[in-house]
């Protein structure tokens, strides 16, 4: 029995440590304020801020509140989203971030009254894409997967059934930043709350077919 407990709780440990947690990430744009809390990540959105370069507004902008991780290779990330939107273009959700010029970011975003799931692609210059809602929901959930040069975006409203949103390239073999991130250029800010965040593995597709094909 001794023996038994003693393997448990190496395991266990062995798992805390190679888990992500949110304690461990990164600010960019850190707000002025925010906690974690039993896996909760908590923001007070700093007021005037937004992520997006040049097409349609003529501006560039890279100063909301991004709370990220780095990672290599290719991945599959979930999280789920929440906020007190109040005013034109709030929003709230995942990013992906190569640099300032190469990211995604995908979520909700308030517009003209409306809960949209938003999805802007940038490359040099932001493209927009949308998909109204015909009712405000509590939260969402948000899934990214990361294949190749590619990255599959897919949305939930129970994290069961998921619905792909968006495809877009993103540049092949070069880590990136993956995070939680809001925004909220029209107003004074607003409350956004982000939980069960998960990145896990994805063996790399490339060297796998390669591995199944040489196999001695």
């Amino acid at each position: 029995m001794k023996k038994i407990i003693i393997i448990a709780i190496a395991a266990l440990l062995g798992k805390m440590a190679g888990a992500q947690t949110l304690e461990k990430m990164n600010w960019f744009n850190e707000p002025e304020k925010w906690e974690i809390s039993s896996g909760t990540l908590t923001m007070d959105v700093t007021p005037h801020s937004d992520y997006w370069r040049i097409s349609h507004y003529g501006f560039t902008v890279d100063d909301a509140p991004f709370y990220y991780a780095e990672y290599g290779g290719e991945f599959e990330v979930k999280v789920k989203i929440s906020g007190d939107y109040k005013v034109r273009f709030d929003q709230a959700g995942m990013m992906i971030r190569l640099d300032h010029e190469n990211y995604i970011k995908t979520g909700i975003e308030f517009v003209d009254g409306k809960y949209n799931l938003s999805t802007v692609v940038t490359h040099h210059t932001s493209d927009w894409s949308v998909i109204a809602l015909d009712h405000p929901v509590d939260a969402i959930w948000i899934k990214a997967v990361r294949r190749l040069d590619a990255v599959e975006i897919f949305y939930s409203f129970d994290d069961k059934e998921y619905t792909m949103m968006r495809n877009a390239w993103m540049e092949a073999c070069h880590p990136v930043k993956i995070g939680m991130f809001a925004a909220c250029p029209d107003g004074d800010g607003f409350k956004a709350t982000f939980s069960n965040f998960t990145v896990k593995h994805l063996p790399d597709k490339v060297r796998t077919d390669w591995l199944k094909n040489n196999a001695e």
